[in-house]
């Protein structure tokens, strides 16, 4: 009797587990064979994460039901799907991102407009970055520097001749001085100057360039505790002591900006044309020091650094390479610009609405090597996407490289073809998302493109470029959360005839 009766319950617990499971999965978006215990689908993912993402969507279907660990994700790498999670009721739950170990550190516990959760005090963030920091007004506002930091490029490249024979071509490394414009063009309009001169000048920046590098490989999906927790409690969280330590280390260097600017503002001959963004951060300060405190201005200025140093230098190099790489298309951009803006002077930003194929060069580059590869949010309630139910607290996974490589949507997806961008058919279908997509787009868009378009149309008009050698320039991707180049540009250029007048004049 017992033993019928022990059979019994062993029964109806398997079925009533069963049927919790089954209701559970009930309407869910397909999902890989082969989940494992404890890691789930980790174990089909390998770097890089787009492409090891593009090809379990290319097996199982555009929209995925995943385990990664103890968390569930939903892996969107179509265009109608995509547009499915950022539009009506949709826009809102998907309106916050992932609580990772990097929002705990890297965010200061989860406050930034990066890390925040969706909330008044994430729209209040938003309304400053949006609206004081990157408005149209203040990005006009700042033309100047942006002039002046591009000139200060070309007089680097200038000076790089030996022996000042400026008619043979010479070896450039690149990435670096990407890198160089962006920050000093960041650190102005923070600053007011581009803070590291004289005798510390290299080993400043070059520690100022460490912290923006660790800071945008740390910040994406690369960090098992996030979803296997128990790492953490048997020792296994090197990853979260690495985190604490880069904080430290960023912190440290936004207090000193703020204190560089404490100083001027203080100093009699402060005057109001030279207002930098922290001084408009210190300003709110003032107005309400309990809400402003200094986290929340560090955490301001650490988003801005970040996304405005690596990802504009990382475009750059990545639009170059594409270009060396492509004779034609750098020729055919050099002649559109020699009609409308001719040599007699520098290309400025006034003449980018009339060079409709350098901006189609850059939207090119920003479909096939997208800064942002992965989008990452994740639901703050049950909704439904391309017809599948997702459940609440599920992690989406928006895969944009795989959306820019649609087949369906783009005639030989793998070809550089800036053409393709010259009617506004692909934009109207939203379907280059380099910046994002929802309430949680990169509000630096403006200033990004500005810039960019501004620095690769200048070193169009001034340089002839070619590669080192005959082989093609390596197009291997990296890894980190913007898809750097795996290894750093190197190309000869020298001044093109045409320019040298004018060059000598700068």
């Amino acid at each position: 009797m017992e033993a019928s009766i022990f059979y019994y319950v062993v029964f109806f617990l398997f079925l009533y587990c069963f049927t919790k499971r089954l209701l559970q999965t009930k309407g869910l978006p397909p999902s890989p064979s082969f989940s494992l215990p404890i890691i789930g689908h980790l174990h089909l993912i390998k770097r890089p994460l787009h492409r090891s993402l593009a090809q379990l969507s290319s097996q199982n279907g555009p929209i995925l039901f995943l385990n990664f660990g103890s968390r569930p994700a939903v892996l969107v790498s179509s265009s109608s799907a995509a547009k499915d999670c950022f539009t009506k009721n949709n826009d809102v739950i998907f309106a916050n991102r992932p609580r990772f170990l990097a929002g705990k550190y890297l965010g200061y516990d989860y406050t930034t407009v990066v890390w925040a959760p969706y909330g008044d005090h994430w729209k209040n963030l938003r309304r400053i970055a949006s609206h004081e920091i990157l408005s149209s007004i203040q990005i006009q506002r700042h033309l100047g520097i942006r002039m002046d930091e591009v000139k200060s490029l070309i007089l680097r490249l200038i000076n790089s001749s030996k022996g000042g024979d400026h008619d043979q071509f010479q070896v450039v490394e690149m990435k670096s001085l990407f890198s160089k414009l962006s920050m000093n063009v960041m650190m102005r309009m923070m600053v007011g100057n581009r803070n590291y001169e004289g005798n510390r000048e290299l080993e400043e920046e070059r520690k100022f360039k460490e912290i923006v590098a660790e800071s945008l490989e740390s910040s994406g999906i690369g960090n098992m505790v996030d979803f296997i927790p128990i790492l953490k409690w048997v020792g296994l969280n090197k990853g979260e002591k690495k985190l604490a330590t880069l904080q430290s280390r960023r912190d440290e260097s936004m207090q000193n900006l703020i204190e560089v600017r404490r100083k001027s503002i203080s100093d009699s001959s402060f005057e109001e044309k030279n207002r930098t963004i922290i001084d408009a951060l210190l300003s709110l300060q003032e107005t309400d020091p309990e809400y402003y405190t200094n986290d929340i201005i560090k955490g301001m200025m650490q988003v801005l650094v970040s996304a405005g140093i690596g990802t504009s230098a990382e475009t750059m190099e990545w639009a170059l390479t594409i270009l060396l790489n492509n004779p034609k298309t750098l020729v055919k951009a050099r002649e559109e610009i020699d009609t409308v803006v001719g040599t007699s002077r520098l290309m400025d930003e006034s003449d980018i609405e009339k060079l409709p194929y350098l901006r189609s060069i850059i939207n090119e580059t920003f479909r096939m090597y997208p800064i942002g590869p992965i989008l990452t949010r994740e639901s703050s309630e049950e909704c439904t996407v391309g017809g599948f139910r997702i459940p609440r607290g599920t992690m989406l996974l928006v895969n944009i490289w795989a959306i820019h490589y649609d087949p369906g949507y783009w005639e030989n997806p793998t070809e550089f073809k800036p053409e393709r961008f010259l009617g506004s058919e692909a934009e109207e279908k939203g379907l280059i998302l380099p910046f994002g997509i929802g309430r949680r787009k990169c509000p630096g868009e403006g200033m990004a493109m500005r810039l960019i378009l501004l620095a690769m149309g200048c070193l169009i008009q001034c340089f002839e470029w070619e590669r080192i050698g005959e082989e093609m320039v390596d197009m291997s991707e990296g890894n980190g959360m913007t898809m750097p180049k795996a290894k750093p540009l190197v190309a000869k250029c020298r001044p093109r005839p045409a320019m040298k007048s004018l060059l000598s004049q700068n």
